[in-house]
Formats: C-alpha cells, structure tokens, sequence
C-alpha cells in the first residue's frame, strides 16, 4: 500500500499541495525569510531548497532561483486561461507552486515560485553571522561570495534610527544607516578572524566615511558584532592592522542592530551586471 503523505495536513495545508490551490500573496510566514537552512515538503519532508537559492522577487510569494537536484517535477499547466509550468514534489507529488523563466532576476534567470504552506524549513545550527561596513556594498558583496565556508551575502542597511530605509533614504544620509553586508558562514569552515583578514583587505579603513569617491557616513567602516567574543577578535584584528599600516584606522566597532535587507536589484549586483567594479 503507498503510503499516505497528506493525512497529517490541515486544511489549508491540503487545499495547496492536494488541491492545487494558491495561497495569498505576501500572507506566507516565508515570504520574507532569508535565514541558512533547507526548506523540504510539509507533505513528506523531501529536501526541496538550499536557502542561499531564495531571493525577494517581490512577487509576494517564497521565490528560489535553484533546486536541490532531482527534488522537483515539472508538468505543463494550462489551467485558468494561461500557459504555465507547475513543480510539484518529487517524492509525494504535492503541490508546490509554478517556476517561471526570462523575467532576469537573477544571474540564473528562473523563478520558483512557492506556496509558503507546501514547505517547512529547517534551519542548519552550526553558522554564524557578520556584518561589515566598507563602503559601497557591491564591491564586499561580490569579494565575501567567492569565500569557501561562506554560505550566503546580503547586502543591506545597518545602525541608523530609520525603519525599513530605501537606498534613496540611505544614500540622504541622514538615517546614519551604513551600506553593509551580512554574511552568514559555517564556522566549521572558515572562522571570524579570516573574514576579518579579507575585510581589511577589500578597503581603506583609515579614511573617515569615504571609499575612493563614495562619501558620507553610509559609505563608513564599520564592523557589528554579534557577540563577545566576535567583538574581543575584531578589537584584537583592529589593532594588528593598525600596527601593520602604521595609521590610524577609524573603523568602528559597535553591535550589531536590525538588519535591513536592501531592495533586490542590489543584491549580487555586480555579478548581475557583468560589471567589474563598483565604477559605473
């Protein structure tokens, strides 16, 4: 006898993964979620989505550019008057949602487009994260991406008193966010005091808010720490490298606060635009 993967859901779970149903857009708890972990089937709990695939498409609904190999089927929909690609589980066949390409989002240029109530996510416990100011964030982005150990890169805003800040907001200057980029790495693999090493290196931490001709307090050097010892290690980091240049560096060291994940045409820019540095 199969067995039955859709008896512990609830209504609402079976009305999208049984019933092909759609839940409504911007309601789903993953809509606006972007923690390192999997997202597998509610139904079965197949592994679906490494969270480093999900992106803001603002479409309303949890979007990944990437799939875990083998974890989805494809199958032509041409219900409601429109021709679309529906996924669903490789496992238990559940409903997922529909996967969508040419719309240039990212790099990869394909969207799945997903119910939040099709998928649970698990979260992974052995990572840790840093957050860096050092000037215009596409250029640190691109740098801490090529990293081994380095799971994920958001670029975004930290340490002002504005809520939800535009990049119009931040670039006024006058919210005291800093342009920043938080990394989440696996600290089986890499440690803090090598993210330190390449944050040192990407820019010039002895120019008071300023990297080549970028200026203002956004464009600061700064980094936020998430703990003690993350503080002690930078402290320790900032004084070896002042030694080494023989100037005085005015990065500063402060804790963190609300992270605020910038708009998604910023996120992996470079890379996007086939751009090589942060000159337009």
């Amino acid at each position: 006898m199969a067995k039955d993967f859709f008896s512990h859901l609830s209504s609402k779970e079976r009305s999208i993964i049984v019933k092909k149903g759609t839940e409504a857009s911007f309601s789903g708890e993953y809509n606006n979620h972007f923690e390192p972990g999997i997202f597998i089937c509610k139904a079965c709990e197949f592994p679906l989505y490494q969270s480093n695939t999900k992106f803001d498409s603002g479409c309303g609904w949890p979007s990944f550019d990437d799939e875990i190999r083998d974890a989805i089927n494809r199958f032509p929909d041409n219900s409601m008057g429109k021709k679309r690609t529906e996924i669903c589980c490789a496992k238990c066949g559940g409903h997922l949602g529909h996967v969508f390409q040419g719309e240039n989002m990212t790099k990869k240029n394909i969207r799945h487009c997903v119910n939040s109530l099709s998928i649970k996510f698990i979260p992974y416990t052995n990572f840790n994260t840093a957050t860096f100011g050092a000037g215009c964030f596409w250029g640190p982005d691109r740098a801490f991406k090529q990293v081994n150990g380095v799971y994920v890169v958001q670029v975004g805003y930290m340490g002002g008193n504005t809520t939800n800040p535009s990049y119009e907001d931040v670039c006024s200057g006058k919210t005291n966010h800093a342009e920043v980029i938080q990394i989440i790495f696996d600290n089986k693999r890499i440690t803090y005091n090598n993210l330190l090493d390449l944050f040192w290196k990407i820019h010039n931490p002895t120019i008071l808010n300023q990297q080549g001709f970028d200026i203002g307090t956004q464009y600061r050097s700064v980094i936020f720490y998430y703990s003690e010892t993350q503080k002690k290690e930078a402290e320790e980091s900032k004084k070896g490298k002042q030694l080494q240049l023989n100037d005085l560096i005015v990065t500063q060291i402060i804790p963190k606060k609300k992270f605020y994940r910038a708009e998604e045409y910023h996120q992996d820019y470079l890379n996007k635009n086939n751009l090589g540095s942060c000159e337009l």
